[in-house]
């Protein structure tokens, strides 16, 4: 296992790979975890150096907390630094800290939380925050010796993270998804930057754009075996490398759900450094993404110059779903996250139609018509 530094205020090494917890296999439903799976899986990856397990309150409907406790309850708890989230979107008042964190602290085994997240972070949770007056709480957790390190995991824009970044200056690391597909999406390599400027290490999750970079298509598969031993990396590899390359990273998380992708992940984190990747290689990387991004169903560049919908559609985020499901042959994430993850206000079904939409797109899209691809494609009853 390699080792890297997060950030300037960690003092402790941590591994390359991070053990991300929300995505153990199960028996059936999300919260009936295979425990007979799980516990080798988890004690093969600290057994071979990986010392950063991250979990969190809503992952596998609450009950991946009471896993990773059991499992590290197992003599594995000394090896490992433990993280994981307050959900501030369940945060009413400051009672509410107190009571789930205690209930954390007693699903994990554990006195103290060595990385704790404020989860999800956007401009609303943010708010939340503030009016809550976590913070405090979270320094008052530390005074105490219950947190070591806090951070925050972020889903919105850069503008956003810099916002959160600069409202307080005593964080010690944050958690971005990124991956060389989602370079200006999110924080992106501009959030990865400014965090590192500001001494903030910095933890990758969604490395694999959930799965979707681990088994692309032929076209982008070629892209990498163009290049000289680039055949004889798997897909997974490449995605992985591509991040541990950047100096900024800290962490790349992985939520495995199989042994073999632990044995896989585990095995290219002891050959990913700094710097691992040639100049040749890292080119390889924008043919890949140009490959994709041919196989976009809807030519959107997401500019939003159709917005805002008189009605209320988030017309570039309906066509980066159905974009998403095309590039990366994801139908199921894809039906969730319009069905689920998106606001009803802002699906396709809103459309009226009314057409005010398609002379301000500069790609000339027929908008109403690719907002009725979504809804055939994406949308249950």
């Amino acid at each position: 296992m390699q080792y890297r530094r997060l950030g300037s205020r960690v003092t402790e090494e941590i591994s390359a790979l991070g053990f991300g917890c929300m995505r153990f296999p199960t028996l059936g439903e999300a919260s009936e975890i295979d425990r007979s799976q799980a516990d080798p899986m988890l004690k093969y990856a600290i057994d071979h150096g990986v010392n950063y397990v991250d979990t969190a309150w809503p992952y596998h409907g609450g009950e991946s907390e009471n896993m990773v406790g059991e499992i590290l309850a197992d003599g594995y708890r000394d090896k490992v630094l433990l993280a994981t989230k307050m959900p501030m979107w369940d945060i009413n008042e400051s009672a509410d800290l107190d009571r789930i964190f205690e209930e954390q602290l007693r699903k994990l085994r554990t006195d103290e939380i060595d990385f704790y997240l404020l989860h999800s972070l956007n401009r609303d949770h943010w708010q939340t925050v503030q009016r809550v007056d976590a913070i405090a709480w979270a320094e008052k957790m530390k005074e105490q010796g219950k947190i070591r390190y806090l951070g925050f995991s972020f889903h919105d824009d850069f503008s956003a993270f810099v916002e959160i970044i600069d409202g307080y200056d005593r964080w010690d690391f944050c958690q971005i998804q990124y991956n060389y597909m989602n370079e200006t999406v999110q924080a992106g390599t501009a959030g990865l930057a400014y965090a590192a400027s500001k001494g903030l290490g910095v933890v990758i999750m969604e490395p694999l754009l959930g799965g979707g970079l681990a088994t692309p298509p032929d076209p982008v598969r070629s892209a990498f075996a163009d290049s000289d031993g680039g055949a004889k990396r798997s897909p997974v590899e490449h995605a992985l490398r591509w991040l541990w390359d950047k100096e900024d990273v800290g962490i790349v998380l992985s939520g495995m759900s199989s042994m073999e992708q632990v044995v896989e992940n585990v095995e290219c984190a002891g050959r990913s450094s700094i710097g691992c990747l040639t100049e040749a290689e890292r080119a390889l990387f924008s043919q890949a993404k140009k490959r994709y991004e041919a196989l976009r169903a809807v030519p959107c560049t997401t500019c939003g110059y159709c917005m805002p919908c008189p009605h209320g559609v988030d017309i570039p985020g309906n066509f980066t779903i159905l974009n998403d499901r095309h590039m990366f042959d994801n139908e199921r994430a894809a039906i969730w996250r319009y069905n689920t993850g998106m606001d009803e206000e802002h699906r396709a079904a809103a459309c009226t139609a009314c057409g005010e939409c398609e002379p301000k797109c500069p790609q000339q899209i027929p908008i109403i018509e690719s907002l009725k691809r979504v809804r055939e494609e994406l949308e249950t009853t």
